[in-house]
């Protein structure tokens, strides 16, 4: 019985395909768990004791400006590393990651902000709506930590020197993951926006 070696190249393009595939399942699973819960939080608004109409947070506008951002910076990351420049792929990526702090510092003032017009997420002045609005929002923040961890380890590796043109599946498993984060996030915030 004969028996095929796979190509260096054959055995890349294989480990690329599953590493993405893994992806998109964990996507596909995170978003049908934030699905379950935004159909709670529609079919609990039927309920008594549901708050009407909120404030959005103004700190929730900048948060979502800022993690659209870091879509863009990743992607640009990724185009500057196709073209094996290092300088711009590792300022794309430093920019990226002080987008995404910024991103968690403004989600905690929009908390703070929540806060400050009397809607708590526990104890006796809270409501079923506004436990909704922080689990959401904490959720989310969980999320982002994962991708926090990865940009800080695709950025370990980018000045290791452990990617170029021909070697890139690290940033491109993170850009992809970030847009994820940010669609999914631009998603939730219209939710809110709409169905409070």
């Amino acid at each position: 019985m004969a028996t095929t070696t796979m190509s260096a190249d054959e055995h890349k393009d294989r480990t690329a395909r599953s590493k993405k595939l893994l992806l998109w399942f964990a996507m596909a699973s995170m978003t049908m768990m934030f699905a379950g819960i935004t159909s709670a939080f529609v079919v609990s608004k039927s309920r008594e004791d549901w708050m009407q109409d909120f404030q959005m947070p103004s700190a929730f506008y900048f948060s979502t400006l800022a993690i659209i951002l870091c879509s863009v910076t990743f992607h640009l990351a990724k185009k500057a590393i196709e073209k094996d420049n290092r300088s711009a792929t590792g300022n794309f990526l430093l920019l990226t990651l002080g987008l995404g702090i910024a991103f968690v510092v403004l989600q905690f003032q929009g908390f703070e902000q929540l806060i400050k017009q009397g809607y708590y997420f526990t104890g006796p002045e809270s409501n079923i709506a506004t436990t909704f609005l922080y689990v959401i929002a904490v959720v989310h923040l969980a999320h982002l930590a994962g991708g926090m961890i990865s940009l800080l380890i695709i950025i370990y590796n980018h000045f290791k020197q452990k990617y170029n043109s021909s070697q890139l599946l690290g940033i491109e498993l993170g850009a992809m993951y970030w847009h994820f984060l940010d669609f999914l996030w631009i998603c939730l915030f219209l939710f809110l926006y709409f169905f409070k």
